[in-house]
């Protein structure tokens, strides 16, 4: 028996794909979604030439582990031309809700668990002592079969994708 063959059909039943061969980027990410980095001009005094530089929104740190994870989970060889968009969509979900939970330090540590509370849709809202109640329950129910992608509109876009993907071809007679 050749062993060899053998491995190959596992390989190929099992629907295990190898990894990434292109490679995403903070430069790619960026300059595909720049709303997640700060513009700042400034003028080059030896040159008089205006020099345009954007700086990413999230430490270096943190969108390189969403970029590992986006890695990790968006595979190439499924995604064909989508996987860019794929990669940036999934780490763009991260990255917002990263920075719904930001702060530039605290001044309380209730201040600090706040920040990572969950946000639902408004439900109501009052003028007179300034009350805001949020309805959380659509964003729950949504959770329960997708996690936390329906907390952010890239995570809706990709699950969305992600559905399309799977869903196959179609026989018409």
């Amino acid at each position: 028996m050749n062993l060899g063959q053998f491995f190959g059909l596992v390989g190929t039943a099992s629907n295990i794909v190898g990894d990434n061969t292109s490679v995403y980027t903070e430069i790619i990410f960026n300059a595909d979604f720049p709303q997640f980095t700060q513009k700042t001009t400034e003028s080059d005094t030896e040159t008089s030439e205006t020099v345009t530089t954007y700086v990413s929104l999230v430490p270096p740190f943190i969108l390189q582990q969403f970029i590992v994870m986006a890695n990790a989970a968006i595979q190439e060889q499924r995604w064909f031309e989508k996987w860019r968009w794929a990669m940036g969509l999934h780490i763009a979900h991260y990255v917002t809700l990263y920075l719904r939970m930001y702060s530039d330090g605290s001044p309380t540590t209730q201040a600090a668990a706040d920040s990572g509370a969950l946000i639902g849709i408004v439900s109501s809202a009052s003028l007179g002592d300034a009350s805001v109640s949020y309805d959380t329950r659509a964003l729950v129910a949504a959770t329960e079969k997708w996690g936390a992608w329906n907390s952010t509109s890239y995570g809706q876009l990709l699950v969305t994708e992600a559905r399309l993907m799977a869903m196959g071809g179609a026989y018409i007679i």
